[in-house]
């Protein structure tokens, strides 16, 4: 699935929701699905600046694709970072790099947080564009 296949999944999933205490519940239940964050890799050096919590984030190449593994101390952000995974896992950097993120505005997102988790979700992604970029997207 692309990533514009995988945003407009997000947005329809979030379309089912009639307001937003439902949706935060969701965005919680995410965050708990979340694949296990190995613990010696709760490093200084894995942890995303510019968000008022804590998160780590590491990235793996295998065959030409980057996959994200990340945790968070707070149940909405490692939510929010779980939506960021299932966007951008399993994709070229080149294709991380050119993605418009644009299901945070369809799903209402960045204007139902508070202004420091905002700034936060964009050094989320930010982060990962940068990993993309580590990886040879610019190079394609």
């Amino acid at each position: 699935m692309s990533i514009a296949e995988t945003q407009r999944q997000i947005a329809e999933e979030f379309s089912l929701f009639t307001d937003w205490m439902e949706k935060y519940e969701y965005i919680i239940e995410l965050g708990k699905a979340l694949e296990p964050f190995p613990k010696e890799q709760k490093r200084e050096e894995n942890l995303i600046t510019g968000c008022q919590s804590r998160v780590w984030l590491v990235v793996y190449n295998r065959d030409g694709k980057l996959f994200f593994v990340a945790d968070s101390d707070a149940v909405i952000t490692k939510g929010i970072i779980s939506l960021l995974i299932q966007t951008f896992s399993g994709h070229s950097p080149q294709e991380i790099l050119e993605a418009d993120i644009d299901f945070i505005d369809q799903i209402g997102l960045k204007e139902h947080l508070s202004p420091t988790r905002a700034n936060g979700l964009v050094s989320m992604i930010k982060q990962i564009k940068m990993y993309a970029l580590a990886y040879g997207g610019a190079d394609k």
